[in-house]
């Protein structure tokens, strides 16, 4: 009977939850990227785990010196200490000191005087874990792929009669650029690093499992990010296998005609798209569904994309929301949300954060365009978008999605189509009648069940939100210019 290998952590949660665990003890694993994505940082981050847990550690550097990993280990406010670091800074310690150090360069040493100490430096120490940075520079002293791929054979085996954790790091420069399916197939797991640019804002940067023999581990791209601390890694959201029993109730606002014309309101674990023109009132419709959420004591958290949270606090706090009570009291949460420095990857493992940490019931996203700012490809953001909404859904937990729309009357277009993703979709238009800008809401769509399909005034104004009587006396409301036929019958005026 073939015995499972114990699992040891990487020292990053997010990784962590990739792996299913960790990485299985006493292998040879790849780490590969390209400069700036992160390598030196993660291995770092592998070997003060170890060196928390009591271990013996060493980390083996061809290409950065001892003064640049202090420089590393600083910026994320770590200590070196514990960690046993073997530096090839000078041809003194590969040809000893009868070579002219200015005349010799590191690179032109022998590969097998290399090799022969860091082998004596393993058995010297016997260290449980170790990071090898890099596999560039053997290249370098090679010289002949052959030659390289030999000695890189010769240290697995040598690693294999030993109880090691080995991560060799790859910066694939010496390679073109390119992976090496040669080395690919030595290691026992691969994991590359990505680093993309993008035309406006920071870099963006991911990571996928290319590899790993015995483990289901969760495949895909996840992003990450590098912070003070180490690298922080968004597990890809899989909604599949994560329901959570709820019961599938109706969520009031609080006013009995908004109410009612979802005959009850959104049901839990749906997800109801707001949608109409710049200032038509989504968002403030929206809020009066989390202000009812959050007297009746539930959680409740709001991702603000486009508007500055302290203005969205005194605009509900003018209409008696009392969002600044329900902020107080831990109720609520209002996330500012910077399209520009945030990937799709981390909002989603935010919002799962407030789900599953914090027992959140009910979500805001205002609004969709910042969304969509967030991710350059528009496929990929339908495709991320029904995932997350999966899982909310899954989870019991109501969600509403602002989607704003271009022009004020007429024709109106919006830069995204996702209202066949959502559950109810809520079409608010501007018209003009009695020589006043006026508002009509209707229910376009509601899967949970039957909806009115009257369309009605709104009103927003001191007193909060309104519902009408239906416009039965005009047609074409919805094209913003509507035509007059009833009785002479006075539409909504101001309290």
């Amino acid at each position: 009977m073939v015995r499972s290998r114990p699992i040891v952590s990487t020292g990053n949660p997010g990784f962590d939850t990739v792996l299913k665990g960790g990485l299985p003890s006493n292998r040879l694993y790849l780490l590969e990227g390209t400069p700036g994505s992160g390598k030196t940082t993660l291995g770092l981050q592998f070997l003060l785990t170890g060196v928390a847990a009591g271990e013996p550690v060493l980390y083996i550097t061809l290409s950065e010196t001892a003064e640049e990993l202090e420089s590393v280990a600083h910026s994320h406010g770590w200590s070196l200490d514990g960690i046993n670091l073997f530096e090839f800074a000078s041809t003194a310690e590969v040809l000893g000191e009868s070579y002219e150090q200015s005349i010799l360069h590191p690179w032109e040493a022998e590969l097998g005087n290399t090799i022969r100490l860091i082998q004596e430096r393993v058995d010297a120490l016997q260290p449980k874990r170790l990071v090898f940075d890099s596999l560039s520079e053997m290249r370098l002293l090679a010289q002949d792929p052959l030659r390289y791929r030999r000695q890189v054979l010769a240290l697995k085996q040598y690693f294999a009669g030993r109880d090691i954790t080995v991560l060799l790091v790859d910066d694939l420069t010496g390679a073109g650029g390119e992976q090496d399916n040669h080395l690919h197939s030595l290691c026992h797991g691969v994991v590359t690093l990505e680093r993309l640019t993008l035309d406006f804002g920071p870099a963006r940067r991911r990571l996928q499992i290319q590899k790993l023999r015995g483990v289901d581990f969760t495949a895909g791209f996840h992003d990450f990010t590098i912070r003070k601390g180490g690298l922080e890694v968004y597990p890809r959201l899989i909604a599949a296998g994560r329901h959570v029993e709820f019961t599938g109730e109706a969520v009031k606002s609080g006013i009995p005609e908004l109410d009612n014309l979802l005959f009850g309101g959104p049901m839990r674990g749906t997800s109801t798209l707001v949608s109409g023109p710049a200032g038509a009132g989504k968002t403030t419709l929206a809020l009066v569904y989390v202000a009812a959420a959050c007297r009746r004591g539930e959680r409740c958290t709001i991702y603000e994309f486009d508007e500055r949270v302290t203005t969205l606090i005194s605009r509900a706090d003018s209409m008696g929301l009392n969002f600044t009570g329900f902020l107080e009291n831990g109720l609520l949460v209002i996330q500012q949300i910077d399209p520009a420095e945030i990937s799709p990857g981390e909002f989603a493992w935010r919002v799962r954060s407030e789900v599953e940490d914090r027992g959140c019931t009910m979500i805001v996203v205002d609004s969709l365009n910042g969304y969509l700012a967030a991710m350059p490809q528009e496929q990929q953001l339908i495709l991320q978008m029904h995932e997350l909404l999966s899982y909310l859904s899954q989870h019991g937990v109501v969600t509403f999605l602002i989607n704003p729309q271009h022009g004020l009357l007429g024709s109106m277009a919006t830069n995204l189509d996702i209202s066949y993703v959502a559950d109810s979709v809520i079409l608010i238009r501007f018209f003009e009648a009695q020589g006043r800008l006026r508002k009509a809401i209707s229910i376009l769509k509601h899967r949970a069940g039957a909806h009115e399909d009257a369309i009605r005034e709104l009103r927003i104004d001191s007193q909060g939100v309104r519902v009408g009587e239906p416009l039965s006396d005009f047609r074409g409301v919805l094209t913003g210019t509507p035509e007059y036929f009833g009785a002479d019958r006075p539409l909504m005026e101001e309290r």
